[in-house]
């Protein structure tokens, strides 16, 4: 390789420990600039405090999860995909495991094990830390980086830089959009940003009468204004105080995004492994089983507890009718409502909730082989500042860390 050369990282996120660690790993010299006082601050917070750090499939699947430029994506995966990235953790110690989904976690459910992992490759490979210095500008010469200036108006110069300043999610965690400030200085285009992977708002006064019961195994549609299906997955989701949230509700706003957020319904069903005829016929055992009760008394063995209350007042069905009273009209009706729950989305939760930023660096500028500027020389990008994004359930992380493997594999001309 020659010279051993100076690298500065940007960022001590996912992509940016990623980064660094590789680049020393290649035998450069490499300088980690991180805002906060630790790292991996978001890293910590992600898969509520367990990190979800890939899905445990192969390329062409991470790739049917990627709405946002997956074709960008292709050689940064093959360079590093899920099982390559599984093997690198246990090769520092972490052992994983797979739940439902295809999740990997690790094994004690701690994200913080996961920054200690990564942390134990940065110093394995002698990368020095400089925390709670935020970088102000990028600095380039000739068509080419050749360092930074921090906020304190000191200057460091370096043969190559890697931008891993995350997006505009959790902004709590210092993602506040510095990179894409550098990505504008240097020339390139950065395509406008959105909240994603995140909760949404319901007009409905009802969900907040049930904040804090989880679904599982329901089926939830997204449709716009035409009534046509935007969205449709299965899995599990929460109703909130002001809306709803869960896995396949945060995937949900994902395509939320690209229909428009106007005049968007969620409906959920319920109970998706019973078609109508089937549910009708569940409904006519249950209320023969309590054929003696009043109908608000009668679904215990079909809905939630706290789901019941709302059930009964959605059917329109008098809740002090005897359920042998109940007509083959009012089941109808009820399982109507048991197959597809309506709800009228207002909005999102905004940034300070969205696991993802939508939105980004232009991926058109940019090599995908090597995470490389196209308009200015050792300057790379990776990351959540870049213009892709996934769904839920281990996607994000691993571009970032297939992104930022690229950057630190690539700078300065290595391959």
């Amino acid at each position: 390789m020659g010279r051993k050369k100076k690298i500065l990282v940007v960022g001590g996120g996912a992509a940016g420990l990623m980064a660094a660690g590789r680049a020393a790993e290649r035998g450069h010299e490499v300088h980690l600039y991180e805002k906060n006082n630790r790292l991996g601050k978001k890293l910590l917070i992600t898969g509520k405090g367990r990190c979800n750090v890939t899905n445990d499939c192969d390329v062409e699947t991470l790739l049917e999860n990627i709405p946002g430029n997956p074709y960008f994506l292709y050689s940064a995966f093959y360079r590093l995909d899920s099982y390559g990235l599984q093997a690198f953790f246990e090769g520092l110690g972490l052992p994983l495991k797979v739940e439902r989904g295809r999740r990997v976690f690790p094994v004690s459910d701690r994200s913080l094990d996961v920054v200690l992992a990564l942390e134990k490759y940065l110093k394995k490979g002698g990368v020095r830390l400089h925390l709670e210095s935020p970088v102000e500008s990028i600095l380039t010469e000739n068509g080419r980086a050749c360092g930074v200036r921090l906020k304190n108006g000191r200057e460091e110069r370096a043969d190559g830089l890697i931008v891993a300043t995350g997006g505009l999610s959790y902004p709590a965690t210092g993602s506040t959009g510095d990179g894409y400030r550098f990505a504008k200085a240097a020339g390139h285009t950065v395509i406008k940003q959105k909240p994603s992977l995140v909760p949404l708002k319901t007009a409905e006064d009802w969900c907040a009468r049930l904040m804090g019961l989880s679904l599982r195994n329901v089926s939830v549609r997204l449709v716009n204004g035409t009534g046509k299906k935007i969205y449709e997955e299965f899995g599990e989701m929460l109703f909130t105080h002001y809306g709803v949230s869960g896995p396949v509700i945060l995937s949900a706003s994902r395509c939320l995004l690209a229909a428009g957020e106007e005049n968007c319904r969620l409906l959920i069903d319920l109970k998706p492994a019973m078609d109508e005829k089937k549910l009708d016929a569940r409904l006519l055992r249950d209320f023969g089983k309590y054929a003696n009760r009043d109908f608000a008394n009668a679904l215990e063995d079909l809905l939630p507890k706290k789901l019941i209350p709302v059930m009964v007042e959605l059917s329109e069905i008098e809740p002090a009718k005897k359920v042998n009273n109940v007509t083959k009209e009012e089941r109808k009706r009820l399982c109507g409502l048991l197959k597809a729950l309506p709800m009228t989305v207002t909005g999102t939760m905004g940034y300070p909730e969205a696991v993802i930023t939508c939105g980004g660096v232009c991926v058109d500028e940019i090599d995908p082989s090597t995470m490389e500027s196209k308009f200015v020389k050792n300057l790379h990008f990776a990351g959540e500042v870049l213009d892709v994004d996934g769904y839920t359930g281990g996607f994000n992380l691993q571009i970032a860390f297939s992104t930022g493997y690229a950057a630190g594999d690539c700078v300065c001309g290595a391959e």
